[in-house]
């Protein structure tokens, strides 16, 4: 791992064990009382500013004396009897863009810098109700944009086994904070894999929900985006998804479920279950060597869970599909015109934002109406592949985590890079769908790099129960803990 130019070694006590357990472990203590929320802020606040500083993953963090107050009302209110939640009493800091009252809500950019929300999102409602308090918000790309944790506002995030690296994105920051014990679960968002991708750089969960099981408030349209949880266990994800997921009066498009099946046993017998590998869809996806070769290995979980894994595409152009990707990812850049149209703010964007604004204002009512049939298709082409199989397992990235100073890598494995979000292509088709993905470890690389995989399933719950089971086999969370749990930089 390389140290930041002024900083040296030292090998320092085990952190508390109160930041390393699991979520809902964690959960049944409070509740036990066994320990107070103020002894829980304490423990993660000593662990955030001693662990933060390397990598930049929590920002806007609240002052402390407010947080610890915050805690001591949660133990009178358990004194009195008055339990919210599973999350009772948790730190929890939540993805940058998503409305926090009283907490920044920059996108990362320079043209809100100072701009503060004045109320909670609907799931950070649904969040705090269960019982967490919110100490800040975890680092994100500057409006979401790119798998690359950086902006002007807030500054770049690093990867969790190595902060030289980048953490991926857009929910790099979460990723990051999770991996290395300062949250006990978090929240983020994914449109082209920004659960997922940081999953996989940060050898933690990230779960890509079915759409519309999280509601969304902000639009009309079935876009690509959804939230999700991210944990360091799959029941950790799953009790997150119960407090995320349901239906809501603000929301015009979302399934209509009772949330509280996410809380039942994940336990199933998944002998006979059968496995489509689409690796690089035959070479077109250009991968970083060792890639593949670590997603081949994780067969092995699979079958001994009594699964049977084959090498199957869908009968479908990726090149065809990546060009449709393209025209419904402009489509939702379109709510952003205003700052392109405007020359002095379209002077403070992101490039690659200004690039896609540019683009989408060219777009015109056939393109979208081709986009909508072609998506349509592709999502034909899915369901069929599914009458012979039960999940589908895909790369979660085709790179591992690169230089965090590189935007974006231009090339892999000796072939070009067209955009800045080719080099995460792997992901868009499965966006696509709307199914749910969940973003799973395979292990790490001689550089000590991790990477992951994506399982696409039919139905949450199936997906849920297949990712348990994988994860008792493998353990890969807590069987490799990041470097910088165990040392610290004076």
């Amino acid at each position: 791992m390389e140290l930041p130019a002024s900083a040296h070694l030292t090998t320092t006590s085990e952190p508390d064990e109160i930041v390393m357990m699991d979520a809902l472990a964690l959960s049944r203590t409070i509740a036990r009382r066994d320990v107070s929320c103020v002894e829980v802020m304490t423990a993660y606040l000593k662990h955030i500013h001693r662990i933060n500083p390397q990598v930049n993953a929590i920002i806007a963090l609240a002052d402390d004396a407010a947080l610890l107050k915050e805690a001591e009302e949660r133990d009178e209110q358990l004194h009195r009897g008055e339990y919210l939640g599973w999350m009772h009493g948790f730190p929890q800091a939540i993805k940058e863009g998503t409305d926090t009252k009283g907490f920044p809500t920059t996108s990362g950019s320079p043209i809100f810098a100072d701009r503060i929300a004045d109320s909670d999102s609907p799931v950070v409602a649904r969040i705090k109700a269960a019982g967490a308090l919110v100490i800040g918000k975890t680092n994100a790309p500057e409006f979401g944009l790119g798998s690359q944790t950086y902006n002007p506002v807030w500054g770049t995030t690093g990867c969790a086994y190595d902060p030289s690296k980048t953490c991926g994105g857009s929910s790099g920051g979460a990723a990051s904070a999770l991996a290395l014990r300062m949250l006990p679960v978090a929240d983020g968002g994914d449109y082209m894999g920004s659960l997922r991708n940081p999953a996989a750089f940060n050898n933690v969960l990230g779960y890509r929900p079915s759409w519309g099981l999280i509601p969304d408030d902000s639009r009309f349209i079935a876009q690509l985006g959804v939230g999700g949880p991210m944990g360091r266990t799959v029941n950790d994800i799953a009790a997150l998804l119960s407090v995320m997921a349901g239906p809501s009066k603000a929301a015009s498009l979302e399934i209509d479920g009772n949330s509280s099946i996410f809380r039942l046993p994940l336990e199933r017998d998944l002998r006979g279950a059968r496995i489509a590998w689409v690796g690089d869809y035959n070479g077109y996806l250009a991968t970083e060597p060792g890639i593949l070769d670590l997603c081949r290995k994780s067969f092995a979980a699979f079958e001994s869970l009594g699964a049977t894994v084959e090498e199957a595409v869908p009968d479908y152009s990726l090149s065809a599909l990546f060009d449709t990707f393209m025209t419904w990812r402009g489509l939702s850049q379109l709510r952003r015109y205003d700052l392109w149209a405007d020359p002095v703010t379209r002077a403070k964007l992101k490039p690659e934002l200004a690039w896609e604004l540019e683009r989408a204002s060219k777009l015109t009512a056939v393109d979208i109406y081709n986009a909508d049939q072609e998506r349509k298709a592709w999502y034909a082409a899915v369901v069929k592949m599914f009458d012979r199989y039960d999940y589908i397992v895909a790369p979660s990235a085709q790179v591992f985590p690169f230089d965090k100073n590189v935007h974006w890598p231009s090339e892999i494995n000796g072939r070009q890079m067209d955009t800045y979000h080719r080099w995460m292509e792997t992901v868009a088709p499965w966006s696509l769908t709307g199914l749910p993905v969940m973003g799973m470890p395979v292990g790490f690389n001689e550089a000590g790099l991790p990477a992951g995989i994506q399982l696409i399933g039919k139905d949450d719950r199936g997906v849920l129960q297949m990712a348990y089971a994988y994860e008792q086999v493998t353990g890969w969370v807590q069987k490799r803990l990041p470097p910088l749990l165990n040392t610290t930089w004076l």
